[in-house]
């Protein structure tokens, strides 16, 4: 099989028309949109290597009959792992304490603040693989765990609250995200919403930025409502605002790593360009790969 790749500044549109394309890989940032799949005539395939699909424009892909697939589930394990490294930075304050001994401040022991994960109550908004992932080690860790909807998969560790958001939040000593960017899920937690959080709650948010409105986040952990927030992603526009919110203490941001693991990354890629290649060969894929259907 030929491949032919076209790279060119502002995302190539100049080359493509120099080689027929038949299929398309990216990952989170190369947008695949309207003008892209316009240039592309000969396109059978978008392969997007990773889960979320919001840089592709999947109802156009559809309409020009062209396949679009995914890996779902395939960075639950690490995304979960990432979520409870940050979950345990923020609630024994590890990240601050290696900070007081980088400055010589072995005293910091002395009025050391920090608590632990059992006993608390963890509430998971998110029931898709991440969500039930992050759970089973919440579980492990002795928490007490409820779901904003009802989970697909019950135990007797996993209680269901299905009494809606303010609720929810007013139970969870820790918050944890795991929702899609929709226009439902978009500032879900705003300035209203905050304030049914209990006093010092934490979030902690490995799924989209703009899940949280970042303006009333901020005057919230300024005031001492939420008393900390940890979070992998964050959209460009929250990025050039964002200068005063990484400054507080309380306030821990890695940049979007979650699912870069050597054994992830190297897996969901080769995937990808598996289920990709037996498609243009003319074969099948498990359906779960899917994104669409033609």
């Amino acid at each position: 099989m030929q491949v032919h790749t076209a790279v060119a500044p502002d995302r190539g549109l100049e080359s493509v028309g120099k080689a027929p394309i038949r299929a398309i890989i990216t990952r989170g940032k190369g947008r695949v949109d309207r003008e892209l799949l316009d240039a592309c005539p000969q396109l059978e395939v978008i392969a997007r290597v990773g889960v979320g699909l919001d840089n592709v424009d999947v109802a156009y892909a559809t309409e020009m009959g062209v396949r679009v697939i995914n890996l779902p589930g395939s960075n639950a394990a690490t995304v979960a792992e990432h979520t409870f490294g940050l979950m345990l930075s923020l609630q024994r304050r590890i990240h601050q304490a290696i900070n007081e001994v980088k400055a010589d401040n072995w005293a910091y022991r002395l009025a050391y603040g920090g608590d632990e994960l059992r006993g608390k109550t963890l509430a998971i908004l998110g029931r898709g693989n991440v969500g039930k992932s992050v759970a089973k080690l919440a579980t492990a860790f002795q928490m007490k765990v409820l779901f904003l909807a009802r989970p697909q998969v019950q135990s007797k560790d996993v209680k269901r609250d299905e009494r809606g958001i303010q609720l929810l939040l007013e139970q969870a000593d820790l918050l944890s995200l795991h929702l899609p960017l929709t226009e439902g899920t978009r500032h879900l937690l705003n300035e209203v919403t905050l304030k049914h959080c209990k006093p010092g709650a934490l979030i902690v948010n490995t799924a989209r930025g703009e899940i949280i409105d970042h303006a009333a986040l901020l005057r919230a952990l300024r005031s001492g409502a939420i008393g900390g927030y940890a979070a992998d992603v964050m959209s460009t526009d929250q990025r050039a605002e964002s200068g005063t919110l990484l400054q507080l203490p309380q306030v821990l941001v890695t940049p979007h790593m979650a699912s870069l693991t050597k054994l992830t990354f190297v897996d969901m890629c080769e995937q990808s360009v598996r289920n990709l290649l037996s498609l243009l060969a003319g074969g099948r894929i498990s359906p779960r790969y899917l994104a669409n259907k033609i």
